[in-house]
């Protein structure tokens, strides 16, 4: 990304063998918004141009630029010659990398298997070569996290390093950079929520109860206090308590 005026490349070196005012005198570019001559006097009075940039130039927009230089001298009837002059733009690192979306969300069952493929960020950058080699890491994450969910640094690719448990944690909220071969960074968010698993068994716990009943005791009247629990959510949580045996309760 050349500034406008910038003089770039080698010296543009046309011969005539006449002299005076048969010699070159003039020179001329097919018209572009990018470049132009600048015409400069030799010590001994011979002409010669310069190319120079006139406007910047965006790799990303335009990668070459095809121009046509005239050189004409002074005789009678004048003469001339063109050349091809072909520029090619290298490339900066000007661009950023920009993520596909700013988050990604997705949903995942507790109690996958160590290694299982989570989902997959992706970032684009417009540079080419290494200034559009892109890196992938954590951000403000714990110790606690990281130990759970692993990252490619090099695909982007997200798997578990450990064991999700939905009783422990329902959703993780976890942030990503991607870093290009420069200074240029990007951010986006990852939303991973737990699915439960029937995977808690009930508990049951008498919170009071009596060592004896009177035999005279009042139909529904209360023996014990029974609490149950299940770690499960929803449907997986719900419980149905039934007595098995013939019992007077």
């Amino acid at each position: 990304c050349l500034l406008a005026g910038s003089v770039f490349g080698t010296n543009l070196v046309i011969t005539n063998s006449d002299v005076g005012v048969n010699s070159l005198q003039h020179y001329y570019l097919n018209p572009d918004p990018h470049f132009s001559l600048i015409q400069k006097e030799n010590p001994d009075g011979s002409r010669y141009p310069e190319l120079v940039v006139q406007a910047p130039l965006d790799r990303e927009e335009q990668s070459c630029h095809h121009l046509v230089l005239t050189a004409v001298d002074g005789g009678e009837p004048a003469r001339s010659c063109t050349t091809k002059i072909r520029v090619v733009v290298a490339d900066a690192n000007d661009n950023p990398p920009v993520f596909t979306q700013d988050m990604y969300r997705v949903s995942v069952q507790e109690n996958l298997p160590l290694g299982s493929s989570v989902l997959r960020v992706m970032a684009t950058d417009l540079d080419e070569g290494i200034n559009a080699e892109i890196t992938y890491a954590f951000i403000n994450i714990g110790k606690a996290v990281r130990q759970l969910f692993k990252l490619d640094s090099k695909t982007g690719e997200l798997t578990t390093g450990g064991g999700l448990d939905f009783e422990e944690r329902g959703s993780y909220t976890i942030g990503v950079e991607a870093k290009d071969g420069g200074r240029h960074t990007a951010h986006c968010k990852l939303q991973i929520d737990i699915l439960d698993e029937n995977d808690s068994a009930p508990k049951i716990t008498l919170d009071s109860e009596s060592q004896y009943i009177q035999e005279d005791a009042e139909l529904g009247a209360v023996v014990a206090l029974i609490k149950t629990h299940d770690l499960d959510s929803g449907f997986n949580g719900e419980i149905l308590c039934q007595l098995k045996g013939n019992f007077p309760f």
